[in-house]
């Protein structure tokens, strides 16, 4: 037996199952190849198909059975919490119906000594022959509604085979379905655990191989915590995450790192500033941020250069907004505002038309200078850059 389990960074390997008894002591077997028994947790979500009779060979194990099916996500939520009461501080949690290979172990354990702190998600390989199409589509769905809650780019959302560091993770969790393992990859890297795909084998035998993923139920349970993760993400996340980003950065290393440094081209940098403004100006203050954030992440633009040219209605700017605001919607609806009305509230009250038209055409002709002027200083810059 070849022994890779780190004693310093305390892993062990967690097995959920569900009724998979044709390809669940293969599945052990080969996991046993690569750690000892004590470091392995199986955790029975009360199979009806004689699973306990094939887990009674196994007899070092750690073993946590359930009377009746809950559920993957609270059988891996039990194994977290065995796992971190016997000392362990990162789990590898591998299915048992046989589509992963345990060989595949040591690549999780290396890439955890490198980067202790990040959590590893299996990137199986999709496009092979034999994965069903189901799969594939429900894959990439999760991708896109990762990356829309967390800004990463993952390859692969879904697979079982994962290395978390779960002594840094969220403690408290609220799904036990399937869905965990989205609430799990989404929670931790919103606690600002890295999480990151590590190519791995799949193999898929239909023959052999039992799917209890039941398409509407669990396929709904996906979506609506998707929704609740999405409105967290817009209303709290984003807003908190920018906000201390742009707190921390000086004025120099904002335009060094985030204006000239970014991969971004000078449109997408120029259209980010212009739909900052324009957001800060229109007269949809308190919601400005997650507007222009939510925006930000619907066209692909540099979510930070957004936020920042948000700021522009800071409250020095405020008066010389509404001002500007007022005196334009007076010339576009040929009511002209003398300078007592633009001070006194109750009149201001009165030209509420104005103000709102007014707001529109300052906020489109300022985004438009705005993104016109900084369009033509990027690309004058990335010229530059090149002729050196």
């Amino acid at each position: 037996m070849e022994s890779t389990v780190s004693t310093t960074l305390s892993h062990c390997v967690i097995i959920p199952t569900y009724n998979n008894i044709k390809t669940l002591k293969r599945v052990i077997d080969g996991v046993l190849t690569k750690v000892d028994e004590k470091d392995i947790i199986i955790v029975n979500d009360g199979s009806t198909d004689g699973t306990s009779k094939v887990l009674k060979a196994f007899e070092g194990i750690n073993l946590i059975e359930f009377p009746k099916n809950i559920g993957k996500g609270y059988a891996l939520r039990q194994g977290f919490k065995k796992a971190i009461a016997l000392g362990y501080t990162h789990a590898i949690t591998i299915d048992s119906d046989g589509q992963h290979f345990p060989e595949d172990i040591p690549i999780l354990l290396s890439a955890s000594k490198k980067e202790p702190t990040a959590l590893f998600i299996g990137s199986r390989n999709m496009k092979q022959e034999g994965v069903p199409a189901k799969s594939s589509f429900g894959n990439k769905f999760s991708n896109f509604w990762f990356w829309f809650e967390t800004g990463k780019k993952l390859e692969d959302t879904q697979s079982g085979f994962r290395l978390y560091p779960i002594h840094i993770m969220p403690k408290r969790w609220f799904t036990k379905k399937f869905e965990f393992e989205i609430e799990c990859i989404v929670r931790s890297a919103w606690k600002g655990i890295e999480v990151k795909n590590i190519p791995v084998q799949i193999k898929y035998d239909e023959n052999e191989r039992v799917s209890h993923f039941r398409p509407f139920k669990d396929f709904t349970r996906i979506s609506i915590l998707n929704t609740v993760l999405v409105i967290f993400t817009l209303l709290y996340y984003l807003p908190k995450s920018f906000f201390n980003s742009f707190k921390k950065k000086s004025l120099r290393n904002f335009i060094k790192e985030d204006i000239l440094g970014s991969g971004d081209s000078p449109k997408v940098k120029s259209l980010s500033l212009a739909l900052g403004v324009f957001i800060g100006i229109i007269p949809i203050w308190g919601v400005q941020t997650v507007a222009v954030l939510f925006l930000a992440v619907s066209f692909k633009l540099n979510k930070l250069l957004a936020f920042a040219a948000s700021n522009v209605s800071i409250p020095p700017m405020i008066p010389i907004i509404v001002i500007s605001s007022l005196y334009l919607g007076g010339l576009f609806t040929n009511h002209n505002i003398d300078q007592e009305e633009y001070s006194n509230v109750v009149d201001f009250k009165n030209h509420l038309i104005e103000y709102l038209l007014g707001s529109f055409v300052l906020a489109t002709t300022a985004a438009i200078l705005v993104g016109t002027i900084s369009y033509f200083i990027l690309i004058s810059i990335q010229r530059k850059r090149g002729n050196k």
